[in-house]
């Protein structure tokens, strides 16, 4: 949660919002039953499987097992952070999140500044349809092939020929802070954009945060960045990706290196690109955009430089790498850009192209391979070495042992040996235990879980459970998140389904609670306070066993007390009496 925002706020926020508006403004629904339903927003279905309880306010998806509160849903959906998720449901509702004492270390950044340069976008934007020069402007995008569709989707703006048109319109300390205006030795000012076209660069909130400008002849530099602000930072920022993110979802993400190249493929249709800003690729863009999709494609140019920009990616990725994370890499034919190649080739030529894409363990053997003549010992060992340090820096999975596996073979040694070799002992190529059968794990769920379970789907059956106290000394698997559970919702009585997940995201056990959701515990509606009932008792009659067993254990040594005895006495006579009782009930019914 951050360790700032009030718990007591959240659980407040979650009993204000209704999941089904929140859902619903994004992913049309249908009402079906009780439930709403929709075709799953993340993952492709022809059949809805996606459903939105509003009793509950928590969502589910029976095909990708996708499940979770509002707060989740925008997480999910909008790529979001938990504090930026819960922050958008405060600003729909009209509140404002209080804080708890925040970090020192936190930078605050000033909102008015995201508000200025909005303003200064929508300028430059009018600049393109109403400035007396901006006919050069036009004329340049019409002869890249650009529709006004696609400049209004981008925003692209012009800035006019001039060196102090913007401090005639707004305030002159937040531009200078924004990077807009420069100041000289001299404390002269001036426009640092002038006679370019104008990119509004946007972070994933759909901020503006910078602005790339494009030259409309041959000066230099061509294109031109914001510097380095307190809002913008190009070593985290990537151009297009506010813009790419819903195509991100079916179609993965194509890294490419400019502006022009990003709107050139949208306007063939293929939205789900997004550039660099005239950096390498670092680990913070990386991160970033696993959190939109698990396809990543990098496009570089087929020449030398493109191919080292290309392994600095890879050396990059390395420490990122995780199982169901597809990297891979498409060079293009020297002297072609993406803008240049897909105005030539096409749509459908460029998806061809794409799909000779190398993945990231084939361009890594490839590449390594090719630094060594694999012929000699000396460069099957030097393969080794330049192998080592990199394998290491990856996590243990079925890639890092899929690439173990076909080093070996190219060096014609057991995959085992290499991989301790290079250090990797731990990998499963080395020693992969065996596991047990799935048959093994389907076993009918416990007391204790289906306790849990039902409390998840049915939070009121918590206020007639009597006091969690009572299981405080039993040893069951479970039991004490059991009891957790039950004081939070006697405590929390409102609670729904989707706000008890929240209580528990930071923990391991939030993970759990989520797979219980996704099972089915096939009780009849009629039926579950009198199957919660039943397993109280159990777990009441667990608690005697455990404790007079216990004592039994201690009196075969000869050391009860008078006290120990006499709760032994009453502990074996309340089990006769609940062996009665269960007797009675099983011949009456």
């Amino acid at each position: 949660m951050g360790g700032q925002i009030p718990r007591s706020f959240i659980d407040d926020l979650l009993a204000r919002v209704d999941i089904v508006d929140v859902i619903d403004s994004r992913v049309p629904l249908k009402k079906a039953g009780k439930e709403y339903k929709a075709c799953c927003p993340f993952h492709q279905e022809k059949t809805p499987s996606f459903t939105v309880s509003q009793s509950k306010q928590f969502y589910h998806c029976f095909g990708c097992g996708a499940h979770g509160s509002a707060i989740g849903f925008l997480m999910e959906y909008e790529r979001l952070s938990f504090p930026e998720a819960v922050r958008e449901l405060a600003r729909e509702l009209g509140l404002e999140v209080p804080q708890d004492a925040a970090p020192a270390a936190t930078p605050v950044v000033d909102k008015n500044l995201f508000e200025l340069l909005e303003q200064v976008a929508r300028w430059y934007r009018q600049q393109l349809k109403n400035h007396p020069q901006r006919e050069r402007a036009v004329a340049y995008l019409k002869r890249r092939g650009l529709s006004g569709e696609i400049a209004a989707r981008y925003e692209l703006g012009y800035a006019p020929p001039g060196w102090n048109n913007l401090e005639r319109y707004f305030e002159p300390r937040g531009l200078l802070a924004t990077g807009m205006l420069v100041e000289s030795e001299r404390q002269s000012r001036y426009d640092r954009f002038r006679d370019r076209i104008m990119f509004p660069i946007r972070n994933r909130r759909g901020q503006v945060i910078g602005f790339g400008g494009r030259v409309l002849g041959d000066e230099q530099p061509k294109y031109l960045n914001s510097p380095e602000t307190e809002l913008f930072h190009k070593g985290r920022e990537l151009y297009g990706l506010y813009q790419a993110r819903q195509s991100a979802r079916e179609r993965g993400i194509l890294v490419v290196e400019g502006y022009m190249d990003v709107i050139s493929l949208a306007q063939h249709g293929m939205t789900n690109a997004v550039a660099t800003l005239g950096t390498a690729i670092t680990g913070d863009h990386l991160r970033e955009l696993i959190r939109h999709t698990p396809r990543i494609t990098f496009c570089f140019d087929g020449d030398r430089a493109g191919e080292e920009a290309a392994w600095r990616a890879v050396e990059t990725a390395l420490p990122l790498v995780q199982d169901g994370l597809e990297l891979r890499f498409l060079f293009l034919p020297q002297g072609e850009d993406p803008d240049s190649m897909i105005r030539r080739s096409g749509a459908e030529g460029f998806e061809r192209l794409l799909e000779e894409a190398r993945s990231l363990g084939t361009f890594f053997i490839d590449k390594l391979s090719s630094q060594a003549d694999l012929r000699t010992l000396d460069g099957q060992a030097r393969l080794i070495r330049l192998a080592t340090p990199l394998l290491r820096q990856m996590p243990a999975g079925s890639l890092r042992e899929l690439i173990v596996q076909r080093l070996a073979e190219r060096i014609q040694l057991d995959p085992r040996n290499l991989a301790r070799q290079l250090g990797l002992a731990g990998s499963s190529t080395v020693a992969r235990p065996r596991g047990r059968s799935a048959a093994a794990g389907q076993r009918k769920p416990s007391a204790v879980r289906t306790a849990i379970a039902l409390l998840l789907a049915h939070p009121e059956l918590a206020q007639s459970a009597g006091e969690p106290a009572r299981f405080a000394e039993l040893e069951l698997p479970g039991i004490q998140l059991l009891q957790e559970l039950l004081e939070l919702l006697q405590q929390n009585p409102n609670l729904t389904t989707g706000a008890i997940l929240e209580h528990w995201r930071a923990r391991e056990e939030g993970r759990y609670l989520g797979k219980l959701l996704r099972q089915e515990f096939l009780v009849p509606e009629d039926g579950v306070q009198a199957q919660f009932q039943h397993i109280l008792e159990h777990l009441e009659k667990r608690t005697l066993e455990q404790q007079a067993e216990r004592l039994l254990q201690k009196s075969r040594h000869g050391n009860l007390s008078s006290e120990e005895k006499q709760r032994l006495n009453t502990l074996l006579l309340a089990l006769q009496g609940q062996a009665k009782t269960a007797e009675s009930a099983q011949d009456s019914g």
